[in-house]
């Protein structure tokens, strides 16, 4: 066993007698040590449950053999850490969570691993640290909330969001608004949209290192509990056959993961996390993948912000599974993979059928006959900038309109609540990237601000900042270079005419060349907004490009 290193001969004696201290039993150090990584908090809706699917993966393991030793990793609520400093934070703290588990795994030499996260960065952090570390590993996630409802229907936070817009331009009172609140978030779990959690806890299912269910089975169903009592169980199933995360996180799956994003309609920070768990096993990933597999993906699923169905009807319509089944019809994906099931994905998916065609359209009838998601490229994104077309009207696929440039998204925010953005308007929100926020901040108050106001058809918003699942309209981020390397959403000046053009997935600025390098030579790089504690670390280490905010690692060997 790996975990001999801390546990058998004369020279672990004192290992033992620390062993001793924590209260185990010879039997138990006889037996494989199984690191339980719970992401359980009380300051996140999404986590205040994982206490219980913590308890039942240990009850699981034991019952199986190993012996469960749990250790905790961090997670910030997007939605709490919104709009003010705090979002700086967050997508620099899935890093934090894959050197941080690493660092615990590797110093106690455990056999394997459970991981139990639920929201937007713990998962792609604990994918990341599970590739690094390569024992064996079983995702559980705590499970997506239920939907709210008000005024007879579904809502989920995306809703609130907007519901301040919709209260800044005198469209809700403060009754309404309040009633909002009480009703937008109604349990504990994963925000109820197919927002960044949700996304990531289905691609965990579709790349092979989740159970069926993970990411769709709701956190208050007793089916949750079960659902972690038997990948507790079979971690250790995992342990004794061998099968280790880079067996099965591989080039072949992380592109399923991919093909399932296009189809679910997943948010565009899966552009940021697919990326970043490729470069942990070696694969370098470019992002105009996501073109070509659009381009042969049928978008099957609406769900919310971009459409009326949430992830509790997702899950009772088959869940992820049978969306897999569905693309499989056409062969998009590739089924021999192996996933910890110990089978194959055409093995898992094989008799998982559609249950509601409302839900998950068949094949032969999908929203759109391309994905969910495209990357733009052109003279103002030369290496490419995020939409999530799924959920863009109709009226805003082809756009074109004069620039209104903002340096951060407060002074966008502040702008948009006072009037001063129209109809035919393109925001352009820069210096929010990973090395300008830094710490790339998402941008949700800003679209929702957009949406609330009734501009939501006539407005874009472009940033080389992120976007959350739960944005909707014409929505471009992550555009790269980013302005604090000098990229040319830096040179955009306020009244430049922008053209969007999702089709042809073009972003451009009507701005000659010569121009455009006339103001690159005037440029000067901006003084960092942050110059001590840990901002300020990762942003002097993080790569800048699509690939979101890269530490400098050198790639698995």
């Amino acid at each position: 066993m790996r975990s001999d290193a801390v546990k058998t001969g004369t020279q672990q004696a004192p290992h033992r007698s620390l062993f001793n201290a924590l209260g185990m039993t010879k039997e138990e150090m006889d037996r494989p040590l199984v690191g339980i990584v719970s992401s359980y908090n009380e300051i996140v809706p999404g986590h205040m449950n994982l206490d219980k699917i913590t308890q039942a993966v240990k009850l699981g393991v034991a019952m199986a053999g190993g012996t469960p030793v749990m250790f905790p990793a961090i997670a910030v609520c997007d939605g709490i850490a919104m709009g003010h400093v705090g979002m700086k934070y967050s997508l620099v703290t899935r890093d934090l969570i894959a050197d941080s588990t690493e660092a615990m795994a590797m110093a106690h030499q455990f056999d394997a691993l459970v991981m139990i996260p639920n929201c937007d960065k713990n998962v792609p952090g604990l994918l990341m640290a599970a590739a690094r570390l390569n024992v064996p590993t079983v995702f559980v996630s705590g499970g997506p909330m239920l939907a709210g409802h008000l005024n007879g229907h579904k809502t989920s936070l995306s809703s609130m969001f907007e519901a301040v817009g919709a209260y800044a331009a005198g469209k809700l009172d403060e009754d309404g608004l309040t009633e909002c609140e009480m009703k937008t978030c109604p349990t504990c779990g994963s925000c109820s949209g197919m927002y960044t959690a949700n996304s990531m806890n289905c691609l965990t299912e579709v790349l092979g290192m989740g159970l069926k269910g993970n990411g769709t089975i709701p956190a208050v169903y007793s089916e949750r509990i079960r659902l972690a009592k038997h990948a507790g169980m079979q971690v250790m199933e995992m342990y004794r056959k061998n099968i280790r995360p880079r067996d099965i996180m591989t080039k072949e799956a992380i592109l399923n993961a991919l093909t399932v994003d296009m189809a679910l309609g997943c948010s565009t920070n899966s552009m940021l996390h697919l990326p970043a768990i490729a470069h942990e096993i070696g694969m370098d990933f470019d992002i105009s993948f996501a073109n070509e597999i659009s381009a042969k993906t049928p978008n099957l699923c609406h769900l919310a912000p971009a459409g009326p169905t949430y992830m509790e009807d997702l899950n009772e319509a088959g869940g992820v599974y049978a969306v897999m089944n569905e693309l499989n019809k056409k062969g998009l994906l590739h089924t021999e993979c192996m996933t910890v099931t110990g089978k194959t994905v055409g093995e898992n998916i094989k008799d998982c059928v559609n249950l509601n065609p409302e839900v998950i359209r068949p094949i032969d009838n999908p929203y759109s006959q391309t994905g969910g998601l495209a990357v733009l490229k052109g003279n103002l994104a030369p290496d490419g900038g995020v939409v999530k077309r799924s959920a863009v009207v109709e009226e805003m696929m082809v756009h074109e309109g004069p620039a209104r440039v903002f340096d951060c998204e407060e002074d966008a925010i502040a702008a948009i609540k006072g009037g001063k953005i129209v109809e035919g308007d393109v925001v352009v929100i820069r210096y929010e990237g990973p090395k300008g926020g830094p710490g790339m901040r998402e941008m949700l108050n800003p679209t929702s601000a957009i949406a609330g106001m009734g501009l939501g058809s006539s407005v874009a918003l472009i940033t080389d900042g992120r976007f959350s699942g739960a944005s909707r309209g014409a929505s471009i981020g992550h555009v790269s270079p980013e302005a604090a390397v000098g990229g040319p959403i830096a040179l955009v000046e306020e009244g430049d005419i922008i053209s969007i053009n999702i089709p042809e997935l073009k972003l451009e600025i009507k701005v000659s060349d010569e121009e455009m390098q006339a103001r690159k030579a005037k440029w000067q790089p901006r003084e960092p907004k942050v110059t001590t504690g840990y901002l300020a670390r990762y942003a002097a280490m993080v790569t800048s490009g699509n690939r979101g905010a890269i530490l400098e690692v050198p790639k698995a060997k």
